[in-house]
């Protein structure tokens, strides 16, 4: 069975993972349920206490929802275009022509 990645293949993952549970069990758990390593290093980098649902757990895993399927080229593209740095502004475009310091 192919599982997704990052963190939407990970709640798919939690969601046949019997709760509660502590972290050694669902780390188990998910491997044997086909987790990739980016999946089992965030499970494997959650506090080590006993986790009662997958809504638990995917607070305490350090795998973002934005990052869900980064290696996918539209999620890769999507972030690269995405504003990023909050408190810069950015320079404006004009459509056509140089831009307007070089007049």
């Amino acid at each position: 069975m192919e599982t997704e990645h990052g963190a939407a293949g990970l709640r798919t993952i939690l969601g046949q993972v019997p709760f509660p549970a502590d972290k050694e069990r669902i780390v188990d758990r998910a491997a044997d349920l086909g987790a990739d390593g980016e999946q089992l290093k965030a499970l494997r980098a959650m506090p080590p206490v006993d986790y009662g649902n997958a809504d638990e757990v995917m607070r305490s895993v350090p795998l973002e929802e934005s990052e869900t399927d980064a290696r996918i080229p539209q999620a890769r593209y999507r972030r690269r275009h995405e504003h990023t740095r909050s408190g810069r502004a950015e320079p404006r475009r004009r459509e056509n022509g140089p831009p307007a310091s070089y007049r």
